[in-house]
């Protein structure tokens, strides 16, 4: 399985349910990883997007606490056991973790890849994806040249799960 996330300095992905930041190339690349994929959030990911609608043109699975939440077009899990269980149909490869931090902390231990773009600033953030950097099961396997967007300066950074730990 795969997470595909934008964070900061800090590991920072958001801050009162709002993304820190928008970077429309970032944006441009979450689009091309997930499209025709399986994505999988939580409730309040689901709740930030536009008019609370899945995305079109992938399988959303929202993990859930509360028994009776639906949304149209998306299925509805309520526990981890569960959501790996709707995951057995999918090939791994084709399943991405959106987020928010809850479900990328849970949802961690059963990822091998991390699309993670990083921004060079520090934000004012209360939402956070655990330090991959810091995570000695993970390292680095790719790296794109430096990006600019007016004033930031961001990477596209691919880490893997090393096979060996």
């Amino acid at each position: 399985m795969n997470i595909i996330v934008a964070v900061d300095e800090n590991w920072g992905i958001g801050r009162k349910g709002e993304l820190l930041v928008r970077i429309p190339n970032d944006q441009k690349f979450f689009r091309e990883e997930t499209t025709g994929k399986v994505v999988v959030l939580g409730r309040k990911t689901m709740e930030t997007f536009p008019g609370g609608r899945p995305l079109k043109n992938r399988k959303n699975i929202i993990l859930s606490t509360k028994p009776d939440y639906k949304v149209e077009g998306a299925e509805v899990v309520h526990s981890i056991e569960e959501l790996l269980e709707a995951l057995k149909e999918y090939p791994s490869e084709d399943v991405y973790i959106i987020g928010g931090d809850s479900v990328y902390k849970q949802m961690l231990p059963y990822c091998d890849v991390a699309h993670v773009t990083k921004i060079d600033m520090a934000y004012d953030a209360d939402a956070y994806h655990p330090n991959l950097d810091k995570d000695p099961e993970w390292e680095i396997t790719a790296d794109s040249d430096e990006q600019v967007y007016f004033d930031l300066t961001y990477h596209f950074v691919k880490y893997e799960r090393k096979k060996d730990v």
